[in-house]
């Protein structure tokens, strides 16, 4: 008990946040768990944009010339 007060007061937070937070972060489910809810396309795509050149200006530039045509 005593080093839980001590965190919590190094923290700002009481031992009953600390613990509260403590319980939230074991009800998330993990990342192999969210990696099974995605199907294989979706599993297959995810992360190629990480290191995509271009800006809120370019996708808008691109979308103008895109219904510019139409």
């Amino acid at each position: 008990m005593r080093r839980a007060k001590s965190f919590a007061k190094r923290s700002g937070k009481s031992v009953s946040r600390l613990v509260a937070e403590y319980f939230t972060v074991l009800e998330r489910p993990s990342r192999r768990e969210k990696n099974l809810a995605l199907s294989p396309l979706v599993r297959s795509l995810k992360g190629t944009l990480r290191k995509a050149q271009g800006d809120e200006k370019d996708y808008r530039r691109y979308l103008e010339e895109k219904y510019r045509s139409m």
